[in-house]
């Protein structure tokens, strides 16, 4: 009997049903080797092997159980009537059939059996002492085995329900990881972009005017270089951050910090860096301001920071406008420039900005980031994607008059701890 994840499997049901008659062989052996008194009938070796007809068929059981049950009532009333052998305390066989044709036959059929093995019970009483003892034991147990093999039935099926619920379990837990494995595949793209996307193009702004400023104002040249050098500081920094968590060894001191996420307290270094390239930045709070979650706080900090990553890309605008407006139970956020506006490649928004002469495209100005059909960029797809994770709207488009670009984005606010403590 092989042992396969640490449970007990037998090799087949034929094992089981052999090894079931030899226990029962030996059982109606015993009345033959025990010693007998004299006035007790003779144990030949015919009556043995007539008792020995009757077990055989026990072999056979699981596969027609109605057969073998009648095999095995006519195999003990032709030991009944032909030879004059030792009896048995219990009948065994008829037991282990009944026991089976309980357990495994339909309902009609396990019904008619019942009848047939009643009334079979009180001619063979009456044969055997005609006492109301023996019929009472007789029944008892014939009942005990009907009752013992549907036990038996429902704890099959019982087990074999359980087993289907532990493998749906396991194939909705597998298909569950995959799903959070790919969620979790996007989410690191997300962050990869905004935080290279955001680096690269203002690298580039400054690098590009680096060359005209050396030659008509070395001194705005140097900052220039100087933000350049700040800004792949920081996205550096960023990206060590964010790869720190990607790790699997160790979480000693000397790993990096497990938290990558951005927060509100570094949207001023974001606009900072962002004016260092070019445009005039402001950035205004209306309403209530109150804590955020840090999830809550990360996505408002990559939308600003993609927002003004296409600003700095494709705008060519001269003045950014950045507004949180805190309401009852959500948050605002409004991203105005005064760039080109619409231009080729623009495409039409599912949620356009209310009074906009067309639908906006997936980024503040046009460029690879406003293609949002073509797959050329990822720009506003990234922000509904962060705003969408949170419950959040986003509308987007060019401003009415035809020259710039707004992106607002509405998240619901969740009630803080310390709110609920107040």
């Amino acid at each position: 009997m092989p042992i396969r994840g640490g449970r007990w499997r037998p090799r087949g049901p034929w094992v089981t049903d052999i090894g079931v008659a030899l226990l029962v062989q030996a059982a109606v052996t015993m009345p033959f080797v025990v010693p007998r008194s004299a006035g007790l009938p003779a144990a030949t070796w015919a009556s043995y092997g007539l008792t020995t007809l009757t077990v055989l068929p026990l072999v056979a059981r699981r596969r027609a159980p109605v057969t073998v049950l009648i095999a095995v009532l006519a195999a003990g009333a032709l030991y009944k009537f032909t030879v004059d052998g030792p009896g048995q305390p219990l009948p065994y066989t008829g037991l282990v059939t009944f026991y089976t044709v309980a357990e495994l036959c339909s309902p009609p059929r396990r019904l008619a059996v019942a009848v047939l093995v009643g009334a079979a019970v009180f001619p063979s009483v009456a044969w055997n002492t005609g006492e109301a003892r023996e019929l009472l034991f007789s029944l008892f147990v014939f009942a005990a085995a009907y009752a013992f093999g549907r036990f038996t039935h429902t704890r099959k099926a019982y087990i074999r329900a359980m087993e289907d619920r532990a493998r749906q379990l396991e194939l909705t837990h597998r298909i569950e990881a995959e799903r959070a494995a790919a969620r979790e595949r996007a989410r690191i793209a997300r962050e990869m972009h905004d935080i290279l996307s955001h680096a690269v193009s203002l690298m580039i702004v400054q690098a590009e005017a680096g060359p005209v400023a050396v030659r008509t104002a070395p001194e705005r040249a140097e900052a220039a270089f100087d933000a350049i050098s700040e800004t792949g500081r920081d996205a550096m920094t960023q990206l060590r951050r964010m790869l720190g968590v990607l790790r699997e060894d160790g979480s000693g001191p000397a790993d990096p910090p497990r938290s990558p996420q951005p927060t509100l307290a570094e949207l001023p270094g974001l606009l900072e860096r962002v004016r260092a390239s070019g445009p005039r930045v402001e950035c205004t709070t209306t309403g209530r301001a109150r804590p955020l979650g840090p999830d809550t706080e990360a996505t408002v900090h990559r939308i600003v920071q993609e927002a003004l990553t296409n600003v700095v890309r494709h705008a060519r605008a001269d003045s950014v406008h950045v507004q949180l407006a805190y309401g009852a139970d959500t948050l605002t956020l409004t991203i105005t420039d005064d760039g080109r506006g619409t231009g080729p490649g623009t495409q039409s928004d599912a949620n356009p900005d209310p009074g906009s002469a067309a639908g906006p495209g997936p980024g503040p100005g046009p460029g690879p980031d406003t293609a949002a059909g073509t797959g050329a960029g990822h720009g506003l797809v990234g922000i509904r994607e962060r705003a969408a994770a949170h419950g959040g709207t986003v509308r987007a488009g060019p401003l009415p008059e035809g020259r710039g670009f707004r992106v607002r984005v509405t998240l619901p606010l969740v009630t803080s701890l310390s709110e609920v403590g107040s």
